[in-house]
Order: C-alpha cells, then structure tokens, then sequence
C-alpha cells in the first residue's frame, strides 16, 4: 500500500498501522477505557443529515473563515499533538509546513517535538500554542513569556487533562516516554525495523519547549511523570483568568463540554473555546463534542469563538459542525496518520483530499461560502 493508494481517513489510517510498530501506533489510535468515546466521536455525525439546495450557481466556492483574529482559508486547522517527531522523524515541521501550504493554521504542544521558535521562523501561518496548567505558577509563566516573544497568534490552556487518562493499549504494551515496554511491545518493535531505523538515523528526539523539566533519556521524569506530578488538579477558575489577563491577546480554552463552563470561559475574557474529549483519551463516556455543539453556540456563540474537535473523518462533517455554529474544526488524527505513514507529503495529501472534499461538498450543498451554511441544512434523526 502507497501513500498514492490512500483516498480517506481509514486509507491513512490502514498505511499507518502496517509502518508502525504496534505501540507507537495504538498510541494514537487508541482512546480511555472502553473506547465508547472515541467511537461515538464520529458516530454522532451520522446521526445528522444534510439537507442541499440545489440551482445556486456554486461555480466559485470560498472555504475562508476568520476565527480568534485569524484568516484562514480553510475551516480545518490542524490541532496541537504531542510527540510528533516520534511518529516520523520530520514531526511538527512536516504539519506546519502543510498547514502553510493551505493557508491555514497549527498547533504547537507543551509536548511538541520541535520549538515554538524555529517554526514561528519558518511560516507565517497562524500559530497556536498549547499548554497545560502546572503546580509551579512561575513555569506557567515563563511559557507564556517565552510564547509572547516568539511570535505566537493564540493561547490555547488544555483543561481536560490535569491528570492522564486510562488508555489500557499502551499499559498493554508499555508504550511510554521513555520506552518501557512489554515482551510483546518489544516483539512489535522487531517487526518493524524501518521505523526503528527512521528514529536512530535522524536528530535526536527533544520536547523543546520542556527540556528542562522532562528528561527524555530516562532520568528524572517521564512524560507519564510529568502528567501526575507537575500538572496542577487543583486549577481553578480564578488561576485561568489571571492567565487570560496576563496573555492580554488571543487566548481559548480547550477541552469545554458543559455550557457552564462555556459561560465563564466569557466572564474570564478568552476570546475561543474548543469543544474537545481529547479524542477520546481522557473520560470515557463522555459527551461527543458535535452533540454539545448547538446548545453552547446558542448559550455563547454570539460572543466568543465556538470551535470544536474530536471524530472528524469527512469534509461532510465539517459542514455538519459549521452548520450547527462551529466557527472552524480541528483535526487530529487526520494528519497523525498519514503524518507517521509520509512525513509532509502524507500530511499535504491528506489536507489536500479534505480541501477538495469541502469544495465538492458545499457546490452540492448549494452553498458559495461557509457563511451560507445554518442550521435549515441540516436534520437531526
């Protein structure tokens, strides 16, 4: 199978799982518990039907939206990750370098493998940087000092993560950073020697924007480590607003589902919030972001940015979100697979296909721009 061969997300999906060594692979592929979230995430699309208008005149189709003070071209961005270099050597520089090349934006984690610097340098594209809550208030601070100076467009504080979920694929095989892997973790590694030879023959693997705090050779923290001593489960409302207040520009919450916490994601003064269960990875049995959507565009919608994540495999699915009030989408998984099967030429390929979806989609919607989607498309069964 080629990258030539891969049409969709589940073709991306598939070239990955036969170049991946199996933990590295259920490492993203997997979800928290049972995985009923992470199912659900794409399947409360399905229960949404499209309703088209036809005899429009859709022969120019304009994918732009603006969304935190950003002009994008597409709806899509491509949403922060962590670990990327771990997946194919080129990492966060394949996905920036393809989010530029569609004129849309990316995301940069605290766990991201290249800084937030170099790639500030290398694109002009809308960039956001993704981060967690820690103990130590003067390392939150200094992140955002650091991101300040180096360019960064939005702030984005993941707040569904204080502690790490229970993703069972990776205790089964003893995916962690550093490596502590079963037996059988051990054997799929064997079996996968490309990959191995991929991870030695190129720089060394770094976290960047953590490499004072996150030893990766093994030493005095993990990254599982990392999630259970030095993020902060007592973070509160007040703690976020005085980090709204000391950001003073572009600044979303990730990780919202209750229409509470989007009424005072407002009172605090971000300016975004993204819908998100962390694909699926932190609560299972959680709400799916698409089936939160309507109720908290109509609670807040009018006055900061609704976005959302999680599930999204189809350009159709873009609408569906955008119809219900989603200003854009993030995509996740959608480039981490053919990210890990291609480096930027997979990542290209694969934006690329959902580019083309939309536009084919909306000339069949009967829609020329994305401000002509609204809820009258759309039926709930």
């Amino acid at each position: 199978m080629r990258l030539s061969d891969c049409h969709n997300f589940h073709d991306f999906r598939e070239l990955a799982r036969r170049r991946l060594p199996g933990p590295i692979f259920n490492y993203i592929d997997g979800g928290a518990d049972d995985e009923a979230t992470l199912r659900q995430n794409t399947a409360s699309f399905e229960r949404c039907d499209l309703v088209p208008n036809v005899l429009r005149g859709v022969e120019n189709v304009d994918l732009s939206v603006s969304v935190m003070g950003q002009k994008l071209a597409t709806p899509f961005y491509c949403s922060p990750t962590a670990l990327q270099r771990l997946f194919h050597h080129q990492g966060e520089r394949a996905v920036a370098a393809a989010a530029a090349k569609y004129g849309t934006m990316f995301g940069v984690s605290s766990l991201g493998t290249t800084s937030l610097e170099e790639l500030r340098k290398a694109h002009d594209t809308p960039q956001v940087y993704q981060f967690y809550f820690h103990r130590d208030r003067s390392l939150n601070s200094a992140m955002m000092q650091r991101a300040k100076q180096a360019g960064v467009n939005v702030m984005m504080l993941t707040v569904d993560s204080i502690t790490g979920g229970n993703r069972e694929r990776d205790l089964r095989t003893g995916f962690s950073i550093p490596f502590r892997l079963t037996l059988g973790g051990m054997l799929q590694f064997a079996i996968k020697p490309a990959w191995a030879i991929n991870y030695l023959t190129h720089e060394s693997f770094k976290l960047p924007q953590l490499d004072e705090h996150v030893d990766m050779s093994g030493g005095a923290m993990s990254i599982g480590r990392y999630f259970t001593e030095m993020l902060d489960p007592a973070m509160r409302w007040d703690d976020v607003a005085d980090m709204v207040r000391q950001w003073n520009g572009q600044f979303c919450l990730k990780g919202i589902i209750s229409v509470e916490d989007a009424k005072r994601a407002v009172e605090i003064g971000c300016t975004g919030i993204i819908l998100s269960n962390h694909g699926g990875r932190q609560l299972d049995g959680s709400r799916a972001a698409f089936d939160q959507l309507a109720e908290i565009v109509d609670a807040v919608g009018d006055r900061i940015d609704v976005m959302m994540d999680g599930g999204i495999q189809r350009g159709t699915h873009v609408l569906k979100a955008l119809s219900l009030g989603a200003k854009a989408v993030g995509l996740g998984r959608f480039y981490l697979y053919p990210l890990a099967s291609a480096g930027q030429a997979g990542v290209e390929r694969a934006l690329g296909l959902m580019q083309a979806e939309l536009v084919r989609d909306m000339r069949l919607m009967g829609c020329s721009s994305i401000s002509q989607l609204s809820r009258a498309n759309l039926r709930f069964r």
